[in-house]
């Protein structure tokens, strides 16, 4: 319940002292998981002071734990180790301070810490933050490298000196951190945030040398994985030897081996690049001319062939192959007419002979009633009946007289 109090009827120091040390009190002894940034052994006390800090946090405190339980640890203690501590919180009202007081210490181990990496890298590999399709490609020409490195360690040398050999105007923007140590993770955590906000930062590279497992821990750390994975600008790792592996070369955009190979990752070698091109001109040289030549042969080709070479010799063949089927074709029609003359002559004399003129030219006569029927039965007429004989000069009235 919280406490009662106004400006009329406040409480004293000794009541809000207690109130807390109480709520403290409630904790109970804890496990707790940190790194020793100061250890303080001091002669003829049987009481060691340690100061563990988060890796992750600028947040640190307080242990106070008996000097034969840390005499008792081998190899011993020092800063910059990761123990386990069984402490209990205590609020100290008289100083208004808050301490704690360890029963047990154990250092973590490289087995449980290699196993305890194990399943972090599993866990944030289910997240999705070391798949490749998040994965972006490196600037083929950075305006600014952004560097984050020890102070004038052998790394940044590597990196800076093979990148300007490579490429001589490439621009650094270099931050200097703790790369080992309880303030490591804080402070590359910052590197990246402030080189990622930079806008003329096109790729970051985190360096550093070969080391311990111990010394490597920063780079493992979950929350400077996750600022990686967070970064605008791709981000190059290069921590460690070829067989150091920490969790950031998962999530980096790009694994370097070294940090040499670093340098080459992230700048293009001008030579190279100047070979490649003058290899490209010549191969680029060398299509224009096989095409021209190609063309030029296909042209040549063409104009050789008759129809091209002299055009008005096939046209006198055409000339006189026309000549030639015209005149055929005169001969033709003019035989065919002669032949359809010759047919009418010859159908014509059958018509004649056929025609009933012909009959009427030898003396015939045709007589025809007045119906214009020609008579072919003297029992057809009747007597005093008017008839009509045609002959071949014209018509003569007769009449049946009996």
């Amino acid at each position: 319940m919280p406490l009662a109090s106004s400006p009329e009827q406040p409480l004293p120091v000794r009541t809000i002292a207690r109130a807390i040390g109480d709520w403290i009190s409630r904790l109970g002894r804890v496990w707790i998981e940190g790194q020793i940034t100061q250890l303080t052994r001091r002669p003829g006390q049987s009481t060691c002071f340690l100061v563990l800090r988060d890796p992750a946090a600028e947040m640190s405190l307080q242990v106070a734990c008996p000097r034969s339980m840390l005499d008792a640890i081998d190899p011993p203690l020092s800063e910059g180790s990761r123990v386990v501590v069984w402490a209990q919180p205590e609020f100290r009202p008289q100083r208004g301070t808050l301490s704690m007081t360890a029963y047990d210490v154990r250092p973590v181990g490289i087995g449980a810490l290699l196993a305890r990496l194990e399943q972090l890298r599993k866990t944030l590999a289910a997240e999705g933050l070391f798949a490749l399709e998040r994965k972006r490609p490196l600037p083929f020409l950075p305006g600014t490298v952004g560097l984050i490195t020890g102070r004038a360690s052998a790394a940044e040398r590597d990196v800076v000196d093979n990148a300007r050999r490579r490429w001589s105007a490439v621009q650094f923007r270099i931050e200097n951190v703790a790369v080992q140590g309880p303030y490591a993770v804080t402070e590359i955590i910052g590197a990246l945030q402030r080189l990622d906000a930079d806008p003329a930062v096109d790729v970051i590279v985190v360096a550093r040398g070969g080391g311990s497992v111990e010394d490597l821990l920063p780079f493992s750390d979950e929350a400077l994985v996750r600022a990686v994975v967070a970064c605008r600008a791709p981000v190059v790792a290069a921590v460690g030897h070829e067989t150091d592996i920490p969790l950031v070369d998962h999530a980096a955009d790009r694994r370097a081996s070294t940090p040499t190979d670093a340098a080459k990752l992230v700048t293009p070698d001008v030579a190279e690049e100047q070979q490649r091109i003058r290899v490209l001109r010549e191969r680029a040289r060398r299509c224009v001319v096989n095409h021209l030549g190609t063309e030029q042969h296909r042209l040549e080709a063409i104009r050789s062939r008759p129809a091209v070479a002299d055009p008005a010799a096939l046209l006198d063949t055409w000339t006189v192959t026309i000549a030639t089927a015209r005149e055929r074709a005169r001969r033709a029609t003019l035989a065919c007419v002669a032949d359809a003359h010759t047919d009418i002559a010859r159908l014509g004399a059958r018509v004649t002979a056929l025609s009933p003129q012909a009959t009427l030219e030898r003396g015939y006569a045709v007589l025809q009633r007045e119906d214009g029927q020609a008579v072919r039965d003297p029992a057809e007429v009747q007597a005093g009946e008017s008839l009509t004989a045609r002959v071949a000069a014209g018509r003569i009235q007769v009449q049946v007289a009996s």
